[in-house]
C-alpha cells in the first residue's frame, strides 16, 4: 500500500474526493478542511494499494493538482487493516508487478542529473578498478563495480525512451558521457601518479591478469550479461527491489572497462584500451536496449491486465 497526503484548493476538494472514491484500491480516506496553510487549502489523506496507484496520480494531475497544491506519495510497511486488505483484493493485478510511472521518472531524474556526488562515486569508483585491473585483483573490481553509479543515468535513458522525455534523455546521456569522460581523465592523472610512486608499471598491466583480462577482452557473453543484468535492473527500479539493484551493479563491467582503458591509456597500450573501450560501448548498449524493452513489455503487460476482467478470487 502507498499513502498518499494531498494538499488540496478548497474549489477542487470534492473532485479529488470523487476520484479517490471512484478509484478501486483506495481506503481510508480522510479530509482535513482548511488544515493546509502553505499552500492554502484542504489536507485529504487516503492509502490506495500500489497497483492502482498510477491511475489516481494521473487523474490527481489531470485535475491540476500537482500546480494549484501538493501530491505526496510515501510507502507503507506495515498496514494492520482489513479495509486496506481488501482494497489490494479489488485492485487489478499484483502490486509487485505494477510501474509506477511518475515515482519513476523521479528516481531516475534524481539519479542521472551531473552533481559533484555523481562525479565522485563515478570517479572513486573508476580508480578503485584501476587499482584492481593492475594488480589483478577480482575483489577491488567488485568493490568498484558496486560504487559506481551509472545505472542511474543508464536508467534514465531507457524511462525518457518509453515516456518520450527529451528532457530527461539529454540530462541522463549528459551525466552518462561527462560521468565518464571525467572519471577516466582523472584515472590517467592517478596512474601517472601511481607510476611515479613505483605502485603502478606497465610490466603489471602488460601481464596475463587471468582475474581480470576478461576486462578488455569483449565477446559474444560480454552483451549477453549486459542484456541480463539491464532486464534485472529496471525489474529492481520499477519493483522498488534495491537489494537486487545491487546484484545488476556487480555483474557489468562498465566501471572496470572504463578503468582499464584510461590505465592502458596513460601507458600507451592502446590494444587492451580499445578492448576496453569495446567492452564499455558494448555493456552500455545492451543494458540500454534490455532496460528499454522491459520498461516497454511492463506497460504493455500491464496495459492488458487492466482491461482484463477483474478477477472474482476471495482471500
Amino acid at each position: 500500500m502507498l499513502h498518499l497526503r494531498l494538499i488540496t484548493p478548497s474549489g477542487t476538494t470534492d473532485d479529488v474526493v470523487r476520484l479517490i472514491g471512484a478509484t478501486v484500491g483506495t481506503a481510508h480516506l480522510v479530509v482535513l478542511p482548511g488544515a493546509a496553510r502553505d499552500p492554502a487549502g484542504d489536507l485529504v489523506l487516503c492509502d490506495v494499494a500500489r497497483e492502482a496507484a498510477d491511475d489516481l496520480l494521473a487523474g490527481l494531475r489531470d485535475l491540476g493538482l500537482d500546480r494549484t497544491g501538493s501530491i505526496a506519495v510515501e510507502g507503507i510497511d506495515l498496514s494492520l487493516s482489513e479495509r486496506a486488505d481488501q482494497a489490494e483484493e479489488d485492485a487489478p493485478g499484483e502490486g509487485a508487478d505494477a510501474v509506477l510511472w511518475e515515482q519513476l521518472s523521479e528516481a531516475t531524474h534524481e539519479e542521472s542529473t551531473l552533481s559533484v556526488t555523481y562525479l565522485a562515486f563515478i570517479t572513486l569508483a573508476t580508480m578503485i578498478a584501476a587499482c584492481g585491473v593492475v594488480l589483478d585483483n577480482a575483489i577491488l573490481i567488485v568493490g568498484a563495480m558496486a560504487v559506481g553509479p551509472e545505472f542511474g543515468p543508464l536508467a534514465g535513458v531507457c524511462t525518457a525512451l518509453i515516456q518520450r522525455a527529451p528532457r530527461l534523455a539529454m540530462r541522463s546521456l549528459i551525466a552518462l558521457l561527462a560521468g565518464f569522460a571525467v572519471a577516466m581523465a582523472v584515472t590517467v592523472g592517478f596512474t601517472y601518479l601511481m607510476d611515479a610512486l613505483g605502485q603502478f608499471t606497465r610490466v603489471q598491466l602488460e601481464a596475463e591478469r587471468p582475474n581480470t583480462n576478461f576486462i578488455y577482452r569483449p565477446d559474444a557473453f560480454s552483451f549477453v550479461v549486459a542484456l541480463l543484468a539491464g532486464v534485472a535492473g529496471t525489474l529492481s527500479l520499477t519493483s522498488s527491489k534495491s537489494g537486487a539493484l545491487v546484484g545488476v551493479a556487480i555483474s557489468v563491467t562498465t566501471i572496470p572497462a572504463a578503468a582499464n582503458a584510461a590505465v592502458a591509456f596513460a601507458y600507451d597500450e592502446y590494444r587492451q584500451a580499445w578492448g576496453s573501450t569495446e567492452q564499455l560501448l558494448l555493456n552500455l548498449a545492451g543494458i540500454t536496449l534490455a532496460g528499454t524493452l522491459t520498461l516497454l513489455a511492463q506497460k504493455h503487460l500491464w496495459k492488458r491486465h487492466r482491461t482484463s476482467p477483474p478477477s472474482t478470487t476471495t482471500r
